[in-house]
């Protein structure tokens, strides 16, 4: 396993952001979610030295499905960035933090009215529409309250980019956003700069998830740029802002890219600017919406061995006390993770091909499937890499597993910021079946 951030081995143990994995588990219990804050730190530093232009403003905008936590919401803003939401209870937990609403902004495919209202009672920074019907709703809402909100649309490029089939948000057939070849683009666009109650910002756009190939955003920001072309000639209309989005790809093993930060930034400025040049459009703003390359490499998963077994048909598994409980996304859509036993770093060489298994009661309940792994027995400790993007976000109850703790660590302090939940927690909302 490659060693990511502050991770270093001290007398045989993994250690991070200045903390044993050893000290973490006797404190906090496993499975444990660890970020190393200093690395989020770096990743947003580099993408805010990257984003810089003289030619036009630019705003770095944490997407927040990646990871969202009070504690998360705080980096975020005293490390400078916006955030968005894409529900109701992600906006709760962002403004519980007292962070200024205009830099929150607002995505989704079907809001519902609670959220809009929520969106245009709080003043937030914009509402990313994602088609016609949705920007009457918010028109209506903003009616009721008395107010104006800006927005932007959002808008389905067509361009396939090369990642899984769950995480392309730009195909043809994606549910997001508006088509720009749809016979009836212009005149949606139209509805919208001529509703009262809405302040028409400009188009956003998201090709998808996990992109290692540069030139899919160099041709969606080409397909941006002609398309505000096109539509503030044919409107008359001055469009000052574009979203281009996010999902720039993250190493999660060998086999994958390891991306600099700050050089991708420099060479998607530089694509933006000669793209404007070149087609003689005036924005006043761009927009990326990083979330996986911030957290992503920053958090790891630690986890206890129960056992170790080897089946008739010759599987040799490990037992861990997780699963897809915290990590869905291997059973989801084949994603790959690294591993190593991180309390026997010393002459431990990896040795044996095993599959590491959760403790669901699923067949496809493994992170990580025929790996090689050093010795391990009862009580080692596991340690996944790369799993701060979508591991805590997207975990569950499933068989009534407990949602497991959130430490951050730094400077060989630890904090936790998010509680292991009880089984008191499981039953909180349950009520008795009565009078039936």
């Amino acid at each position: 396993m490659k060693y990511l951030g502050s991770m270093k081995e001290v007398d045989g143990v993994l250690e991070i952001g200045g903390v044993l994995v050893t000290q973490l588990q006797n404190e906090y219990g496993t499975p444990l979610y660890i970020y190393d804050l200093e690395l989020m730190e770096r990743k947003i530093k580099a993408l805010k030295d990257g984003f810089i232009s003289d030619k036009f403003k630019t705003t770095v905008v944490y997407a927040s499905k990646a990871y969202l936590s009070k504690a998360m919401v705080q980096v975020v803003d005293r490390m400078g960035l916006h955030i968005d939401a894409v529900s109701a209870g992600e906006l709760h937990t962002i403004l519980s933090e007292k962070i200024n609403p205009k830099k929150v902004h607002m995505h989704g495919n079907n809001k519902s009215l609670e959220e809009i209202e929520i969106c245009v009672e709080k003043g937030i920074g914009s509402i990313i529409l994602d088609n016609r019907f949705e920007a009457k709703r918010v028109a209506k809402v903003c009616r009721k309250f008395g107010k104006k909100m800006d927005v932007m649309l959002r808008l389905n490029i067509g361009i396939d980019a090369h990642t899984h089939e769950y995480i392309k948000t730009a195909k043809h057939t994606s549910k997001f956003g508006e088509s720009i070849f749809d016979k009836d683009i212009v005149e949606i666009v139209r509805e919208i700069v001529e509703e009262d109650e809405l302040n028409f910002l400009g188009f956003h756009c998201h090709i998808g998830s996990q992109i290692f190939d540069e030139l899919a955003f160099y041709e969606g920001i080409d397909s941006m740029v002609k398309f505000t072309k096109e539509v503030s000639k044919k409107l008359n209309i001055t469009i000052p802002e574009i979203n281009i989005g996010g999902g720039f790809g993250v190493r999660y093993t060998e086999g994958d890219t390891d991306v600099d930060l700050k050089y991708l930034m420099q060479k998607i400025i530089d694509c933006l600017e000669k793209t404007l040049e070149s087609e003689k459009v005036k924005v006043e703003k761009i927009s990326i919406e990083p979330g996986r390359s911030i957290v992503g490499q920053a958090g790891s998963t630690l986890y206890t061995v129960g056992g170790k077994k080897e089946t008739f048909g010759g599987e040799k598994y490990i037992f861990i006390d997780g699963g897809m409980t915290d990590n869905i996304r291997p059973a989801l859509y084949n994603a790959k993770y690294e591993s190593i036993v991180a309390n026997r770093l010393l002459n431990n060489e990896k040795k044996e091909i095993v599959s590491i298994a959760g403790k669901c009661c699923e067949s496809g309940d493994v992170i990580i499937k025929n790996t090689k792994l050093g010795e391990c027995s009862e009580g080692d400790l596991i340690l996944v890499s790369c799993t701060g993007a979508y591991g805590h976000s997207m975990s569950s109850n499933y068989n009534k597993a407990l949602k497991s703790a959130v430490v951050f660590v730094k400077s060989g302090k630890s904090c936790l910021v998010s509680k292991r939940e009880t089984y008191e927690d499981l039953l909180k909302n349950d009520l008795s079946l009565e009078d039936m």
